[in-house]
C-alpha cells in the first residue's frame, strides 16, 4: 500500500490561499489555451469525490462558432427574463452586473449530470437520487481550482434554458445540464468576489452559517444563511 502523503504547514498556508483566490472570472483574453490544458484540468476534475463512486460527470466541449452563439442567445434570453423580474429599486444595479464571458473566453465547456450511469451500481442514491448533480458539482469545483493554480480563470454560467441546451448539444435523454463554463487566461484577478466589488451582495460570516440546530437558535441572534 502506498504511504499517504504528509501536508505542512506551509503547504495550508497555500492552499487556504488558493481557496481565497477562486474567482467566478467574467472578463477573459481571447488567446488560446496552450494545447492539453483543458484535458489535464479535466483530468484532475475527475478526483473529486463522488456518491457511490459513480463519477456521473460528463464534459463537452463548444467549439463550434454556430453553438457557441446559440448558447449565447440562450444566456441573453435567461438574463432578460433575470433582469425583468428584479425588484424596481435594483433592476438598473442588476443591468450593469457583466454576468458571463461567453463573447471573450477561447473555451466553453459544457457539463452535465448522467443519472443513468451504472458506476457504482447506486450506493447512496435511493433516498438522495439529487447527490448524482452534488457529485457534478464537486468535479466543477475541483477543476476550478486546478485552473486557478495554473493562473487560468474560469467562469460558471448557470443562466440557461436547460432543455435548449440539452437539445443544441444533442445530450443523452434524462441529462442534467449543470453548467456552461468559460475558461481563459485573464488580464488580472479580481481582489475580492465580483459580486462583492460591485456591492451587489456580500460573504456571510461564519455566525450566520454555523449553528448546532436552527430550532434550537435564538431568532435574534441566528438565522439560516442567505437570511441575514
Amino acid at each position: 500500500m502506498a504511504l499517504a502523503p504528509q501536508f505542512d504547514d506551509a503547504f495550508r498556508i497555500r492552499l487556504r490561499e488558493l481557496l481565497m483566490w477562486r474567482r467566478d472570472v467574467r472578463r477573459f483574453r481571447r488567446d488560446p489555451l496552450p494545447e492539453g490544458t483543458i484535458e489535464r484540468l479535466i483530468d484532475i476534475a475527475c478526483l473529486a469525490p463522488s456518491v457511490g463512486l459513480s463519477q456521473p460527470w460528463r464534459f463537452v466541449l463548444v467549439e463550434t462558432p454556430e453553438r457557441r452563439d446559440a448558447i449565447a442567445c440562450n444566456f441573453a434570453e435567461c438574463n432578460a427574463a433575470a433582469l425583468a423580474a428584479q425588484a424596481p429599486e435594483r433592476a438598473a444595479h442588476y443591468a450593469r452586473l457583466k454576468l458571463a464571458g461567453l463573447d471573450d473566453a477561447p473555451c466553453h465547456l459544457a457539463v452535465f449530470a448522467d443519472p443513468a450511469t451504472q458506476q457504482g451500481h447506486g450506493i447512496g442514491r435511493l433516498t438522495m437520487p439529487e447527490m448524482i448533480e452534488y457529485s457534478v458539482v464537486a468535479s466543477i469545483h475541483t477543476l476550478w481550482l486546478a485552473a486557478r493554480a495554473e493562473g487560468i480563470g474560469m467562469g460558471w454560467v448557470s443562466m440557461f434554458e436547460p432543455e435548449a441546451l440539452r437539445e443544441l448539444l444533442r445530450l443523452p435523454p434524462g441529462s442534467r445540464p449543470i453548467a456552461i463554463l468559460c475558461l481563459g487566461h485573464v488580464a488580472s484577478f479580481y481582489a475580492r468576489p465580483m459580486l462583492e466589488e460591485q456591492d451587489w451582495a456580500h460573504r456571510c460570516d461564519l455566525h450566520t452559517v454555523v449553528a448546532e440546530c436552527w430550532g434550537d437558535a435564538p431568532a435574534a441572534d441566528l438565522q439560516p444563511p442567505g437570511q441575514s
